[in-house]
């Protein structure tokens, strides 16, 4: 079997594991914020990185949006976290953390990296502890402020071509707040990633 491809057994695996580490990330959301998360069900793919602005399905057609970036590696893995915020979401952020005050970009960028912490943390711990390995994370950074999502991915340019993907739209219930946590993993640690899962693998 070509250990780059993404057969269906393997992207049932990946999404089974991906399912586990956002229940705790929508634990987490939901503690923090004191409302109810839509848990987002995984979107797993292998996709060319000029199609990754159609991935984007809780953030399609939105006219601004901003967002964070955070690179991560571990045994022989490596890859970057991508959270999309529809622009329309800050207020009800802010309501929801209990700001009050004016809506800067200085405090909208605070509220991007608070929520960016704990959803790509969250995710990546449940999806290292599950595959046994350890993910060391670099430092988040903005990647673009009320911007739309094609100007957005130009500024994301890391000379990965072809990217394994697990898309995780996260919804508040009653709330305009929509964000897409992006996942997006190296070719290059598919057979690692495969190895790791395979005792979830039929074969």
């Amino acid at each position: 079997m070509d250990r780059d491809v993404l057969d269906e057994d393997f992207r049932d695996c990946i999404q089974e594991l991906s399912n586990v580490a956002v229940g705790r990330a929508a634990d987490l959301l939901a503690r923090l914020l004191n409302t109810f998360v839509i848990m987002p069900i995984p979107v797993v793919n292998l996709l060319e990185r000029a199609e990754l602005s159609m991935a984007l399905s809780s953030v399609q057609g939105a006219y601004s949006v901003s967002a964070v970036c955070q690179g991560f590696t571990g045994s022989k893995i490596a890859g970057e976290a991508l959270l999309i915020f529809n622009d329309a979401s800050f207020t009800d952020m802010a309501e929801l953390t209990h700001f009050e005050g004016e809506i800067t970009e200085q405090i909208e960028l605070e509220l991007l990296m608070d929520i960016g912490n704990i959803l790509i943390g969250a995710c990546l711990n449940g999806l290292a502890e599950q595959l046994d390995i350890s993910f060391s994370q670099g430092q988040p950074y903005l990647l673009g402020q009320h911007i739309n999502i094609e100007e957005l991915l130009n500024k994301n340019q890391s000379g990965w071509q072809r990217l394994l993907t697990i898309e995780l739209p996260y919804k508040l219930e009653g709330r305009l707040v929509n964000c897409d946590l992006l996942l997006l993993f190296t070719t290059d640690s598919l057979a690692i990633l495969r190895d790791k899962a395979s005792y979830m693998l039929e074969y």
